[in-house]
């Protein structure tokens, strides 16, 4: 596949999309150019969850949009409550351009909010041309197209020491008991089996949605995303129990409940990729190659590797992503240049800036594979864009943020709940029940 590059723009068009003009009847919006500097003089600011290595990375990829339109960027991390944040910024006039909304429930509520400007013209046909359907439908509120995905996650994936299961004499498992059985192997060899990142409520939801998709299937995955189906239906029950089993054996979890729910996201990759081996898996989405490569200088592919999540039960193997999706906020102050922005992160050059730093995988299904730097991550980007239709997203990131994307309450603060004491599962479908019938409205 070859990588498609944004040609040279010249005359009357490059000058309607460059300056967003009504000039020779066209009322398509900026477009970033093809190099000529169209954009000089102005300022974009963006606002997402990132931080780290992830928002290193992507200030390589603004870095890139400023050099082919000269115009300047800014990027501010929101944390983890973007919902809050962003609505904070824009009562108090000083709204972002961009946002990259990490969850569908919060592009969702942008748009209903009446936040958003629709993704038209050359930008919404840049998109059509170069991403699948199932991403542009999750872009979209009741048809009209808001949100581009830029970065996207395989979240089911299971990283693992190869040093470790080979000391151990296990090889990556078919299933799920196979999973926990060399899990408990690994433990009697004197290393914990899992680091489980419990201080970081999405991980538990990222989780419970693997173990759920496997155990209950895709239309019951997708009815409870919904809330069509209560989160006390018997399916939920059958999800927490099997994971309850994981949460409460000491042999598995490293350092075990308490220390779980003291970890977070970058600790649990430390744990098994750090100086100090304390584990030899940790469950997360491809962003953990990231982490383990740049923070602890591991080799991926040959001492940090993976095995897909394996299937629970008689279900089939999960396929479960989520994603940040490049939204434009009407109120900013320059949301004409924010929504050049978005032409840009639409193009495959724009992914490849980012799969050549690493961390990253597109949906971007015009991105060439080389860009991609290990036979890993490759590999991973190749199963995600090759799955098509039949991923599912991320549960919790389809819900309402006061359910699925709120630190301390919702199904973040109820699986750690979960995590602290999983002797009741039913208990906890109950509470995760009373909090989603009140995000939701039913």
């Amino acid at each position: 596949m070859m990588r498609r590059r944004t040609t040279l723009l010249t005359g009357c068009t490059a000058l309607v999309l460059a300056l967003g003009a009504t000039a020779c009847g066209s009322g398509d919006p900026v477009s970033a150019g093809g190099g000529d500097k169209a954009l000089s003089g102005q300022t974009v600011t963006v606002a997402g969850v990132w931080s780290g290595s992830e928002q290193k990375n992507f200030q390589k990829v603004l870095d890139a949009f400023t050099e082919k339109t000269g115009a300047k960027t800014q990027f501010v991390s929101t944390g983890d409550n973007v919902s809050t944040v962003v609505g904070s910024k824009i009562e108090g006039g000083n709204a972002p351009d961009v946002v990259m909304v990490p969850q569908v429930g919060v592009l969702k509520q942008f748009a209903e909010k009446g936040w958003l400007k629709p993704l038209e013209g050359k930008v919404k046909s840049t998109i059509g041309t170069n991403f699948a359907e199932v991403w542009q439908n999750y872009g979209s509120v009741d048809g009209t197209l808001y949100g581009l995905y830029f970065k996207a996650a395989h979240k089911s994936t299971v990283w693992y020491s190869p040093e470790a299961f080979e000391q151990a004499g296990v090889t990556p498992p078919k299933t799920y008991d196979a999973m926990l059985k060399n899990g408990r192997t690994i433990s009697d060899s004197g290393l914990a089996a899992f680091s489980v990142a419990g201080q970081d409520g999405w991980t538990l939801t990222d989780w419970f949605e693997n173990v759920y998709l496997s155990q209950a299937g895709p239309e019951k995955y997708d009815a409870l995303a919904a809330h069509e189906i209560k989160w006390t239906d018997p399916t939920v029950v059958e999800a927490l129990t099997t994971l309850g089993k994981l949460f409460k054996d000491k042999q598995l979890v490293a350092g075990g409940q308490k220390e779980a729910l003291n970890t977070d996201f970058p600790g649990s990759v430390e744990k098994v990729f750090g100086p100090k081996a304390e584990a030899a898996m940790v469950y997360e989405g491809d962003f953990v190659a990231g982490v383990a490569k740049d923070q602890f200088g591991r080799t991926i592919g040959t001492d940090a590797n993976f095995f897909p999540f394996p299937p629970v039960g008689d279900g089939k193997a999960p396929v479960v992503s989520g994603g940040d999706a490049a939204v434009v906020l009407k109120d900013g102050k320059n949301s004409d240049a924010g929504m050049a922005l978005v032409e840009y992160l639409a193009t495959p050059e724009a992914a490849a800036v980012w799969a050549e730093a690493g961390g990253f995988l597109s949906p971007n299904k015009e991105l060439d594979l080389s860009s991609y730097g290990d036979d890993v991550t490759r590999a991973t980007a190749e199963s995600l864009v090759g799955a098509g239709d039949s991923v599912r997203f991320d549960m919790s990131d389809q819900a309402p943020a006061a359910f699925g994307g709120t630190k301390g309450v919702g199904e973040w603060k109820i699986l750690q709940d979960f995590l602290r004491d999983p002797a009741d599962p039913a208990k906890t479908a109950a509470a995760l029940e009373d909090a989603a019938a009140k995000a939701y409205g039913n």
